[in-house]
C-alpha cells in the first residue's frame, strides 16, 4: 500500500510509484474522478491546445487560411486513397 501526507495547503505529493503506473510526469494534468466516496487518480491526456506557443514563428500567422488548406489537402488525401 503506497500513502503519502496532506500538506497545510491541502497539496500531496503523488508517491514515485503512482506516477510511473499512471505515466505522469511534472507539469502533466491528473483528474479526481469521485465515485461513492472513493477517489480515483487518471491522467488528462495532452491534445494539440497544449502545445500551442511551443513553435516560434515569423511574423503574424493566417488561421483561416491555414485551415482552408488543411482542409483542403486533408480532402485531396482522403479522395487520392479511394482510387
Amino acid at each position: 500500500m503506497l500513502y503519502t501526507r496532506i500538506g497545510r495547503r491541502g497539496q500531496i505529493t503523488l508517491p514515485r510509484e503512482v506516477r510511473r503506473r499512471i505515466n505522469v510526469q511534472e507539469g502533466d494534468r491528473i483528474v479526481f474522478v469521485l465515485d461513492s466516496g472513493q477517489v480515483t487518480i487518471k491522467p488528462v491526456p495532452r491534445s494539440l491546445l497544449d502545445l500551442r506557443g511551443s513553435v516560434k514563428v515569423d511574423g503574424e500567422q493566417d488561421f483561416d487560411a491555414i485551415r482552408k488548406e488543411v482542409t483542403a489537402r486533408r480532402a485531396k488525401r482522403g479522395s487520392d486513397d479511394e482510387n
